[in-house]
């Protein structure tokens, strides 16, 4: 009765296991099985197709998934023959195979053979198996029942993406790139042969870690190929004894920042099929900037300058074509990882130019007069007192020399009259969203760079100024259908008008405008076009050179991650030298165009100093941009000569005696600038009249020429260029005098009563003829003689 019993035991577990085999063997296989996504590692492609960086799959390895069409015929032979040269013939599992490396491993007392097949080896690749004895019958099964739903060229084709390679490689195809530099298509027999014999141990075949063993392995295949007739006794000898030349073995690790950049993204992005980003970024670029700004620090090391970042965006396209976050991502001891493009950063005066752009679009001209005087500005903090970098006052200066020489003073005064609260605005709408304190947290320091800001930011509001006003999005990949995510920006906010941003650029690339401060010379001055502005902040820890061609914009940070003052630097001798080479670099083949004036502006002569329409007493005259209707009417009025009273020193009236009367030059300003005034030995106009008792009756005199003078003509020098001014002192009142030469009527002229007269030989007479309240005045005549 027992026996009976335990027979039905033995023939329900027959059932019961042979039913369990038929599942195991017939259940279709899954979809998610046959999904290769998970074994593809990610490509983060320059925009040449240039590999940067390759992130490993979730299998933790390196894989490209190709059809089995782009495999070459010698590598799917051959890795057939190695493998499983009965591939065609069984239905998963090879009996004859299995037993031949049984008898093989007892006669060798361990394993030498495994007689798995290819469609086994599939199997404990897609399911996961250990390499273990007891997994051996699972592993047939599944076998199995991939011969019963897949083709053998579907099996072939998961096989050869999926079989291990070593070195985190899985696939043919990333094996073949990353040992041969070369797609799989491209292979030749014998190097064929060589990744044919990996698989079987990557470990203990790896060509980086042990050649010599590689290489034994790889005359044993190419020994068996010969055996299989794959390989002709001439092809055997010319291949046997040489090697497959490898390709470097570091990792691909471009652009370390820009890429961390785009992993960061991943999770916003639709992954190609192919497993590949295409980026924005020029590889080649990004290589030459690298090292110059790793030989431009290690030149400053004395310095304490230990970092620099570099970011390029080209304007057309407003796409990435460099980002250096560091100049050497594996420096631990100076944060090289830290990434010098998205840091906040204080830009110091880098930031200046937006205040200027608010002003000419609120009316102001780069003519305009500012204030660079004694100067306290409010902050949350309290009063601080202003200073410019050279420590000195200067006055009244155009709004151009201004922004063009950097001066803290003027630029604060400017902003106190515009409102911090709409530059903070305007910064807001040019892309700078790190500043989120309100407008009385930064005060009137706002202007001079007290917020911080992003190097890419920053360099991206520049870029704007180079298209007419218009902030574009970031682009950093070159295709666009990864949508939403390719964009690190405005969305085309115009944040100035085309006029304000050309006057920007052209003030910002003028070099005489920027004379005084930084001389004609320096790294500022290049053979082409190019609008570019430095920035130092306090105890010089950040040093920026922000600046654009009509080509390319480029942002150049210097300094210490750690915050350390550096010695000596500013943004001139800083970060501009080495801006300066990167954009040589850019124009090497052709120079870019010039910053292209909009219609609606002008050009008109001005007093260098004034910024009036010019006059005889003007120190110098300059061209400068208006637009239409903002050009000045009046002439200048601020350099003029006075006839002073040289026995008390204030102005000459018409009973002066001429023996007394001396004229002079004066500059007029308003009061507020006389300290400065006095400070740098300029005369104070006097404001009084002599306290010399004079004749009420209004007269005449002439100052100049005086009575008794005598000039020579010069027998070389052209006639028309030898001439005198003649010059009068009129009562006010009258509005046009009459200069009489011998008694004749030379000129008939209005104020400033002035005339140029030709020299003639002679003995002459000069006098003043003027009618005042219907009654004749006149001056004393005038005697002098020209030989």
């Amino acid at each position: 009765m027992l026996k009976n019993r335990m027979s039905g035991l033995y023939k329900i577990f027959a059932i019961l296991l042979g039913s369990l085999v038929v599942f195991i063997a017939c259940y279709p296989v899954s979809a998610d099985r046959l999904n290769n996504s998970r074994l593809q590692s990610l490509q983060i492609l320059d925009r040449r197709e240039v590999l940067l960086r390759e992130v490993l799959s979730d299998a933790q390895g390196r894989g490209i998934w190709i059809s089995l069409d782009e495999i070459s015929e010698k590598m799917r032979a051959t890795t057939i023959t190695v493998e499983d040269k009965c591939f065609y013939y069984h239905f998963g599992i090879d009996p004859i195979a299995i037993v031949r490396a049984l008898w093989m491993n007892i006669l060798n007392a361990r394993v030498v053979s495994g007689g798995s097949t290819i469609t086994q080896q599939l199997a404990r690749q897609m399911y996961h198996l250990p390499h273990r004895w007891y997994c051996k019958p699972l592993q047939a099964l599944l076998a199995i029942r991939l011969e019963i739903y897949l083709s053998k060229r579907e099996i072939l084709e998961q096989y050869l993406n999926r079989v291990p390679y070593g070195n985190q490689l899985f696939g043919v195809e990333a094996a073949s790139r990353t040992y041969l530099d070369k797609p799989s298509c491209d292979l030749s027999l014998s190097e064929a042969a060589f990744l044919a014999g990996l698989p079987q141990s990557p470990t203990r075949y790896n060509p980086y870690v042990y050649p010599e063993r590689a290489r034994r392995r790889y005359q044993q295949i190419l020994r068996l190929l010969y055996r299989k007739k794959m390989l002709t006794g001439e092809e055997y000898d010319r291949v046997a004894t040489t090697f497959p030349l490898l390709a470097p073995g570091a990792e691909k690790f471009g652009a370390p920042h820009f890429c961390q950049m785009i992993i960061a993204q991943i999770e916003n992005l639709t992954i190609p099929d192919d497993r590949q980003i295409a980026t924005t970024l020029d590889g080649n670029l990004q290589t030459k900037i690298e090292k110059l700004a790793k030989n431009y620090i290690e030149k400053l090391a004395k310095n304490n300058v230990s970092n620099a970042a570099v970011f390029v965006l080209e304007n057309a396209t407003n796409s990435v074509r460099a980002w250096i976050g560091s100049v050497n991502f594996f420096d631990d001891e100076h944060q090289g990882q830290v990434d010098g493009v998205l840091a906040l950063r204080q830009p110091g005066s880098a930031i200046k130019p937006f205040t200027y752009g608010l002003a000419l679009e609120s009316g102001y001209t780069p003519a305009s007069i500012l204030s660079d005087i004694e100067t306290h500005a409010a902050t949350a903090g309290g009063d601080f007192s202003v200073h410019n970098y050279d420590d000195k006052f200067h006055g009244p200066v155009r709004l151009r020399t201004a922004l063009a020489c950097s001066y803290n003073v003027a630029t604060v005064r400017l902003l106190e009259s515009l409102g911090t609260d709409l530059l903070l605005e305007k910064l807001k709408l040019a892309g700078l969203v790190s500043l989120t304190r309100p407008a009385s947290y930064y005060g009137l320091g706002l202007t001079l760079g007290n917020g911080e800001v992003t190097l890419r930011d920053l360099t991206n509001a520049y870029a704007a100024l180079s298209r007419k006003g218009e902030l574009l999005p970031i682009g950093f990949l070159e295709q666009s259908k990864f949508g939403d995510v390719n964009r690190t920006g405005g969305r085309g906010t115009r944040i100035f008008p085309p006029h304000v941003s050309f006057l920007l650029s052209d003030i910002l690339s003028d070099p005489l405008a920027r004379a005084p401060a930084f001389g004609l010379g320096g790294p500022l001055r290049l053979p082409f076009a190019c609008a570019a502005k430095t920035g130092t902040t306090k105890d010089y820890r950040d040093n920026w050179t922000i600046g654009f061609t009509t080509e390319y914009t480029v942002g150049v940070w210097v300094g210490n991650f750690d915050n350390q003052p550096m010695e000596k630097i500013s943004g001139i001798t800083g970060a501009a030298p080495l801006f300066r080479d990167i954009m040589l670099i850019l124009h090497e083949k052709k120079d870019p165009s010039g910053f292209k004036p909009p219609a609606n502006l002008q050009r008109r002569s001005v007093c260098s100093a004034s910024g009036f329409l010019p006059t005889p007493h003007c120190p110098g005259v300059i061209q400068e941009w208006f637009v239409a209707g903002t050009m000045p009417t009046e002439k200048c009025r601020v350099h003029q000569t006075i006839a002073i009273d040289r026995r008390d020193g204030s102005p000459a009236n018409c009973d002066t005696p001429r023996s007394f009367v001396t004229v002079e030059k004066f500059e007029i300003w308003p009061p507020e600038y006389h300290p400065w005034m006095e400070s740098v030995g300029l005369p104070i106009p006097p404001q009084n009249l002599s306290s010399i008792e004079h004749n009420p009756d209004p007269v005449l005199a002439i100052l100049f020429p005086d009575d008794g003078d005598i000039f020579k003509i010069d027998p070389i020098l052209r006639r028309e260029y030898q001439t005198i001014t003649l010059e009068a002192m009129v009562p006010s009142g009258l509005m046009k005098i009459d200069w009489t030469l011998d008694d004749s009527l030379l000129v008939r002229c209005s104020a400033p009563f002035r005339v140029k007269w030709m020299l003639q030989p002679g003995d002459h007479t000069l006098q003043l003829r003027a009618v005042k309240s219907n009654k004749v005045i006149v001056s004393e005549k005038v005697n002098f003689s020209v030989f």
